[in-house]
C-alpha cells in the first residue's frame, strides 16, 4: 500500500470518527432519582438510542427544584427525568416546561399525566410514604412499633424519630402536604408540633431516615416504602409500617425544559420514558408504575399500601408549596441536619 493510500485511509477514518462524534447528541438531564440507579437508567435507554448521551445533574428534589427555578431565565437543563410531579407543577406555572404528547401517552394511567393537552409532564412511577422501624433497637428500649402517624407523637418515641426536611426532600414534602390533607391544616400543624418534640433530626434525603433505621442509628425513620423493602431485602432488621390514617405519595415524572436547543433528542427521551421497557426498568425500584398491568410485586413491599394511598391533591400541594415550606421552616428548621 502506497503512502498516499495510507494517508487517504487515515483521513477517511478520521472523518468517520468526527462524523460519529458530531452525530452524538448530549442531553443535560436534571434528576432526583436515587444516585445508584442512574447508570442503569442511562444504559437501558442507550440500548435503544446509543446516539444520545445523558449528562446527569442529580440532587434531592428540593435542591433540583430550586436550581431549575433559579435558572428560569437561563435554562441549563434539556430534560427533567425523575422529579416529583408536585415540583413539575410549580415549574409549569412558571411556564418553564415545553408541552409535548409523547408516543404511547394513551397507555398511561389517567392520573400519571398532566391534565392539559398536550401535557407539560408525564408520570413514570410513584413512591409512597412509610415508616421504617428497627425491631432490634426498638426491642432493646422496650419500644412498641407504631401503627399510626399519631403514635409518633407519643412521649416514648422522643429522640428516636428521624424524617426528611420537606424543603430539600420530595419525600419530606409529600409527608407534610399529606398530613395537612389527612388532618386538615390546623390539626396538621398541631400534629407536626407534637411530632417535632420527638424528632432527633430532619435529613436532606428521603431515603436516609430508613437507611439510618436499617443501620440501627435510629429506631424510627419516616421514609418511603421501597427504600424500606430494599433495606429489608439486604438483611436489615426492620419492619415497614403503613400508618393507619393513610399515606402520602408522589409521582416521579418527566418533562422537557422550555427553550432546549436539543428538542428532538428531548422528545426521543420523553417517548422512551413511558414505554413498557422503561416501566419495567422503574419497577426494579418502584412497585407502582405509570402503565397499568406491568408492575410485578416487589419483595418485602408492604401489603395494603396501595389501598392506603390518599387521594392526593397535587395541584393544591404545588400551589401551596412555598407557603407550606415557609411555615415549616419557621417552626422546625432548628433540628435540620447541616447541609453539606
Amino acid at each position: 500500500m502506497t503512502k498516499t493510500s495510507i494517508l487517504c485511509l487515515t483521513v477517511a477514518a478520521s472523518a468517520l470518527f468526527a462524523n460519529a462524534a458530531l452525530a452524538e447528541t448530549q442531553l443535560t438531564v436534571y434528576t432526583a432519582v436515587e444516585a445508584e440507579d442512574l447508570a442503569r437508567y442511562a444504559e437501558t435507554f442507550n440500548q435503544d438510542h446509543p446516539d444520545i448521551k445523558i449528562n446527569w445533574v442529580r440532587d434531592s428534589t428540593g435542591v433540583i427544584t430550586a436550581k431549575l427555578l433559579a435558572e428560569k431565565n437561563n435554562p441549563q437543563a434539556d430534560v427533567v427525568w425523575g422529579l416529583a410531579a408536585t415540583s413539575l407543577l410549580v415549574l409549569k406555572t412558571e411556564d418553564m416546561l415545553a408541552p409535548y404528547a409523547p408516543a404511547g401517552l394513551d397507555k398511561l394511567s389517567a392520573n400519571f399525566r398532566d391534565s392539559d393537552n398536550p401535557p407539560s409532564w408525564v408520570g413514570m412511577d410513584a413512591w409512597v410514604a412509610a415508616v421504617c422501624y428497627n425491631t432490634v433497637e426498638g426491642g432493646k428500649l422496650g419500644m412498641a412499633a407504631p401503627t399510626s402517624w399519631m403514635d409518633l407523637t407519643k412521649p416514648e418515641y422522643a429522640g428516636h424519630v428521624v424524617m426528611p426536611n420537606p424543603a430539600s426532600s420530595g419525600t419530606g414534602f409529600l409527608d407534610v402536604s399529606s398530613w395537612l390533607q389527612i388532618f386538615g391544616e390546623d390539626k396538621g400543624w398541631e400534629y407536626m408540633d407534637g411530632l417535632h418534640q420527638n424528632i432527633a433530626a430532619y435529613t436532606h434525603s428521603g431515603s436516609k431516615p430508613c437507611k439510618m433505621a436499617a443501620a440501627g442509628e435510629t429506631v424510627i425513620g419516616v421514609s418511603f416504602a421501597f427504600r424500606g423493602a430494599k433495606s429489608k431485602a439486604e438483611g436489615a432488621p426492620i419492619d415497614i409500617i403503613v400508618p393507619s390514617e393513610g399515606v402520602g405519595w408522589d409521582m416521579e415524572a418527566v418533562a422537557i425544559v422550555a427553550g432546549t436547543a436539543n428538542e428532538e433528542a428531548a422528545k426521543t427521551l420523553l417517548d422512551w420514558s413511558i414505554t413498557p421497557k422503561a416501566m419495567e426498568m422503574y419497577n426494579v425500584g418502584y412497585a407502582v408504575v405509570g402503565i397499568p398491568g406491568i408492575a410485578k410485586a416487589v419483595e418485602y413491599f408492604p401489603e395494603g399500601i396501595t389501598e392506603a394511598m390518599i387521594d392526593n391533591d397535587f395541584e393544591w400541594a404545588a400551589n401551596n408549596r412555598t407557603k407550606i415550606l415557609e411555615e415549616w421552616s419557621k417552626r422546625y428548621e432548628t433540628k435540620s441536619e447541616p447541609k453539606g
